[in-house]
């Protein structure tokens, strides 16, 4: 069972920053997580990929809206994974959730929801103009 929590979220003007984490476990072992993301989602909208990593770290990737504004990362001795998000704009209001993968091999498309295997409850972001 790996359960994702995630916090930080909040109400910030345009411009301003947050930072969100999602501290996660698993019964078998945290070692048994590859890959963290997080997702994210406007009511009336599908769900949309932010930005994922490594539990070690690595292999970081950004959806398209966040690139350059986002960044996240990982601190596998605390099982947190953080997304600080700069010049938040009001496009970026929306529920932010977290989920993880194991290791696998092949070649999979990180930025479809279906892909991923546990979700948190989700934090609230809100962006005023």
């Amino acid at each position: 069972q790996v359960q994702l929590v995630e916090s930080g979220g909040g109400l910030v003007q345009a411009g301003g920053s947050l930072r969100l984490s999602c501290a996660y476990s698993a019964s078998g072992g945290t070692s048994t997580i590859d890959r963290v993301a997080w997702f994210r989602q406007a009511p009336g909208k599908a769900r949309e990929f932010v930005a994922t990593v490594t539990r070690s770290g690595g292999g970081t990737l950004y959806g398209d809206p966040v690139k350059g504004r986002f960044t996240i990362s990982s601190d596998y001795l605390k099982n947190t994974v953080y997304l600080q998000m700069n010049s938040l704009n009001p496009e970026d209001t929306g529920v932010y959730y977290c989920t993880d993968a194991a290791r696998r091999p092949g070649d999979w498309d990180v930025r479809t929801p279906q892909e991923w295997q546990n979700w948190g409850q989700g934090t609230q972001v809100t962006v005023s103009s």
